[in-house]
């Protein structure tokens, strides 16, 4: 999971040079010509057949106040939607990139600001800047506001405002995805919107199996409708190998289709501004979380 300790490790392995080669050296899959191209991996294969995407940022208002957000889809038609949680580092651009080349595939993506209860827009430009900046003491207090009903909350405003959309199509099922602490949100998103939410997919998700909490994730899965995707961090499993076992134990016993799966990559691997970030593993994580939402949405 992610935490503080690994952060120490990270900003003892990667200086802020290498981030920025990390960075800067990454083609964008995801951008079209003239967009930023941070943090994204050019995959011919994987690139999706909407070159044209329509995108900005957005506004939500809440029970909890105004949820900022990036909302990007094709520029023309209605596709399913998706709610997408990031990682404890929060909206930034490599974010928007992951968006951007998700939409390509025919999806109309929100990206949420998961701090608008404290902060809006961007607090940190990358992972190097949320190292530098101390980031876990930062958000900490934030992250504390952010419990299961607050975020079954903001999904239900997120999808609200999502089918008041033309892009998109409330025909078919919505789809969330979570990195990090996002991972365990997507859970409750869809436990929160069983009638709504067609698939789930947690990404080195940390505290999915919470055995001293009510609210566990693994403990809402009965409230839901969704399949699952939980893609696990070998590191994460090295450290509570039980987890993954006890998550898809839980799935089988609500009923739940889940694909509970470790990947060659350590926490982290699927965000190109991470230091984890390795290429192959997250373009199979990619290539499952669209196999995942073709056969369910």
């Amino acid at each position: 999971m992610c935490e503080d300790q690994k952060l120490k490790e990270w900003a003892g392995q990667v200086s802020r040079r290498d981030f920025t080669v990390l960075t800067a050296g990454a083609a964008v899959a995801a951008c079209s010509p003239g967009d930023i191209a941070q943090g994204e991996v050019k995959d011919q294969s994987r690139d999706g057949g909407f070159s044209d995407l329509a995108q900005g940022d957005v506004v939500i208002e809440t029970r909890a106040g105004a949820m900022d957000a990036f909302f990007v889809h094709p520029a023309q038609g209605a596709f399913p939607g998706v709610i997408f949680w990031p990682d404890i580092a929060g909206l930034r651009e490599a974010k928007r990139n992951m968006a951007r080349r998700l939409a390509r595939h025919g999806f109309s993506v929100l990206v949420v600001n998961p701090y608008y209860r404290d902060v809006s827009g961007e607090r940190f430009a990358d992972f190097a800047a949320f190292i530098d900046a101390d980031g876990f003491a930062r958000v900490s207090s934030w992250r504390d506001r952010l419990t299961a009903d607050a975020i079954g909350s903001d999904a239900r405003m997120a999808a609200g405002w999502l089918d008041s959309q033309a892009s998109v199509d409330t025909d078919r099922a919505l789809g969330t995805q979570g990195y990090c602490m996002g991972g365990p949100f997507a859970v409750w998103s869809a436990a929160a919107l069983p009638d709504r939410i067609g698939a789930a997919a947690s990404f080195h998700g940390g505290g999915l199996v919470r055995e001293d909490d009510p609210l566990s994730p693994h403990r809402t899965l009965d409230r839901a409708e969704a399949a699952f995707l939980i893609a696990v961090a070998r590191d994460d499993d090295d450290k509570d190998p039980v987890a993954k076992r006890r998550f898809a134990e839980a799935a089988e016993q609500a009923g739940r289709q889940a694909v509970v799966r470790v990947y060659e990559g350590d926490h982290g691997w699927t965000v190109p501004d991470s230091p984890a970030y390795v290429v192959p593993p997250a373009e199979q994580a990619f290539g499952d979380l669209l196999a995942l939402y073709e056969a369910n949405l």
